[in-house]
């Protein structure tokens, strides 16, 4: 069901003193202002996830992991299942960050089976899709984008894809202090809503929530999130800072 969302991705960052203050901090300050409507999910490291669940879930937020292997249990040192991230109580899971393509080139082919591995599970799975700088220069962004959705998702049913939500991170944009300006970010968004039409017909597009992340902040937080086609954020550096996270959950 499409709604308005703001999704904090913590990456490698927080030990679980440090995460349990800023979550206190962050339980304090959203009860002071209670005037929000969006849906909060916290993506902390994996260490984190357990406890958090048990002492700041519930109808406050909730809470995703930022990654998940794509077999089901086995001898994998240091990967993490769908039914491990499943029995901690999460509810969503990132698959196809930019940083995972990047850094340790997973494949589209490779997130399709996570994608089902995270449904299997009843995990909502967040799938992420962007262009880098040169293919937009090269102006194959769009090519590229329909790539990744083609391959990663459009294998699931239309019962299944209702069960996930998309965020098209722009790579040039994560990180960098850029952001995608107004126009390119509807652009985008319309262009893969339209893309989910023509795979599964407007009803199912039209309640597909698409988030957008590459350096969101508050400062641009409410001119984005008005967009028609953008349902919210997936949000970065500015998800480590109580306050600024906090003024975009509410510009949203």
């Amino acid at each position: 069901m499409r709604q308005k969302i703001v999704a904090g991705n913590w990456k490698m960052n927080y030990n679980f003193a440090e995460g349990v203050q800023f979550m206190t901090e962050m339980k304090s300050l959203l009860n002071k202002r209670n005037s929000y409507n969006a849906k909060i999910i916290i993506i902390p490291p994996f260490i984190h996830l357990t406890d958090f669940v048990r002492n700041f879930g519930g109808s406050f937020m909730t809470f995703g992991a930022q990654n998940l292997y794509e077999q089901e249990k086995g001898a994998f040192t240091g990967e993490i299942s769908a039914a491990m991230i499943r029995s901690v109580g999460a509810d969503y899971v990132l698959v196809g960050h930019s940083e995972r393509r990047q850094y340790f080139a997973e494949t589209n082919s490779q997130l399709a089976v996570k994608v089902r591995l995270a449904l299997k599970n009843n995990i909502c799975p967040i799938y992420c899709c962007g262009e880098t700088l040169l293919q937009r220069n090269d102006y194959i962004l769009f090519d590229i984008i329909k790539e990744q959705l083609e391959v990663g998702l459009f294998s699931l049913s239309g019962e299944e894809f209702q069960k996930i939500m998309i965020a098209y991170e722009p790579v040039w944009a994560i990180g960098t202090g850029v952001v995608a300006t107004p126009v390119q970010a509807q652009e985008m968004h319309a262009y893969i809503r339209g893309l989910i039409s023509k795979k599964y017909g407007n009803d199912i597009a039209v309640q597909t929530s698409i988030l957008y992340g590459g350096s969101v902040k508050s400062s641009n937080a409410a001119e984005l999130f008005k967009l028609p086609d953008v349902d919210g954020g997936l949000v970065g550096g500015a998800s480590l800072n109580a306050v600024e996270f906090c003024d975009i959950i509410i510009a949203c």
